[in-house]
């Protein structure tokens, strides 16, 4: 008993530092907006994107395409249908949520580049400062060169 008394502490402690990293909380909080973000799109795509378009191609209500399949086996049974409508919208859906995700990757990867520049100018930066810092230290290098040639010969004269 108390051996999984013990395994079952220890594997809850492993969950919670799994559970508290923050990569596991990013991911709960990205499905989240996903979620909400999707849903907008979904509205905005049902409600706004295609009772416009459906107007424009001759009052088509894009829910109501569908094509009815007579039922061959079961005669009593309602006929198979297949609602192409839907699938339509969800591929604008798709498109929507596609192209948001492209400019949202696209601004990440502008705020990555610069901050790639900021570093690579700092280290540039440094490799000056290194530089001349490394300069200094010849000069001193040189000088302390110059003296002990000079101490040999006054001990010559």
């Amino acid at each position: 008993m108390a051996r999984a008394k013990q395994c079952c502490f220890s594997f809850c402690k492993e969950f919670k530092a799994f559970a508290t990293r923050g990569n596991v909380l990013d991911l709960a909080i990205g499905i989240v907006i996903g979620t909400a973000f999707t849903n907008v799109i979904q509205s905005l795509v049902d409600d706004v994107i295609t009772p416009p378009l459906g107007l424009v191609l001759g009052g088509v209500d894009f829910v109501n395409l569908t094509i009815k399949m007579k039922n061959f086996i079961y005669k009593d049974q309602p006929p198979v249908v297949i609602r192409y409508g839907k699938f339509i919208q969800s591929i604008i859906t798709l498109s929507i949520v596609a192209m948001a995700l492209f400019c949202v990757l696209k601004g990440i990867n502008q705020l990555y580049k610069m901050t790639s520049k900021k570093k690579d100018k700092n280290k540039t930066e440094t490799i000056i400062e290194v530089n001349e810092e490394v300069k200094l230290l010849r000069e001193i290098r040189d000088l302390l060169a110059r003296q002990l040639q000079m101490e040999p010969m006054a001990i010559r004269l």
